[in-house]
Order: C-alpha cells, then sequence, then structure tokens
C-alpha cells in the first residue's frame, strides 16, 4: 500500500464513521498532514454537540468502531475533552477527541507505507468546506445533538 493509497483507506474509514452517526452531523475537511511514510485524515464537526449529548455521541460513535472490528487502545475520560483512541486490524489509529464548545474532531493516522504523493480528500462535506483554512467554532444546530434535555426513548422518537 502506499500512502495514497492510504489515504483513500483512510477516508473511508472516516465515511463508515460519519454514516454510522444518526442523526447526521455536518462536518468538514480538516489539515491532511503528511509525514515520511504516513498520513494523517482530520475532519472537525460542525455540529454542536451538547455536554449533556457528548456520551451519546461517544457512545454511538464507540460501537461503531467495535462493531468493525476496532480496538479501543486508549481514553480520555475528563468531562472537558473527553477522547477515545482505537486501531483497526490493518493497524490505522483512529481518534474522536471532543473539544471546546463541543466540538468533536476526528483523525486518521495511517500506519507507515510505502512513500507516494498524496490527493487532498474527495468525500463531499456535509455543510461548507474549511479545507485550507481555519475552521470556525462548532456552529450548526441540531434538535438532538444540540439539545440539553434528556435524549428520548426509542418509542417517543419514533426509531
Amino acid at each position: 500500500m502506499n500512502m495514497q493509497e492510504a489515504a483513500e483507506h483512510a477516508d473511508k474509514i472516516l465515511d463508515g464513521t460519519f454514516a454510522a452517526i444518526k442523526p447526521t452531523v455536518h462536518w468538514t475537511h480538516g489539515e491532511s498532514t503528511e509525514g515520511s511514510c504516513d498520513v494523517s485524515r482530520r475532519r472537525a464537526v460542525m455540529t454542536v454537540i451538547s455536554e449533556s449529548r457528548r456520551g451519546n455521541f461517544l457512545g454511538a460513535v464507540e460501537r461503531y468502531w467495535k462493531s468493525q472490528g476496532y480496538n479501543q487502545i486508549g481514553v480520555n475520560r475528563d468531562t472537558k475533552s473527553p477522547a477515545m483512541y482505537f486501531q483497526t486490524p490493518d493497524e490505522f489509529n483512529v481518534r474522536l477527541l471532543i473539544g471546546d464548545n463541543g466540538q468533536a474532531f476526528f483523525e486518521v493516522a495511517t500506519p507507515c507505507v510505502e512513500k507516494s504523493s498524496v490527493s487532498p480528500p474527495t468525500s463531499k462535506t456535509v455543510g461548507p468546506n474549511y479545507a485550507g483554512k481555519p475552521i470556525p467554532d462548532a456552529n450548526v444546530h441540531s434538535d438532538f445533538w444540540s439539545s440539553g434535555g434528556p435524549v428520548p426513548s426509542s418509542s417517543q422518537s419514533g426509531s
């Protein structure tokens, strides 16, 4: 596998993760970086994740990653900036960090692979694409993710 193929695989990991988050969140590409033999792909969630829904958000992502066979390699239980770290069976490291103002940040770091040129990600963002520009704080309201109230039961939400 070369760096371009690894970057495309990292994008697929992120695409699958975002497809598993219900309801859908707005997101933008973050900075992609290339090392001597590895690539990191990043995405920032533009939907505000309220403090009362952060556990639900982390849980949804954790369940998806575990369903894909990813192994948890670390966790930060700090209530201000919770984070979790997983590794895929093919040794890609994935991270979810909840930062300031309820903004979630994802990163996938590839293992060391054959050096090659790397193109920017091609996945279509949900909302504006801030790639190459400063990413603003999360600013999209979601009736579910941004709510401060309790999570409705499945019978109330119609799921």
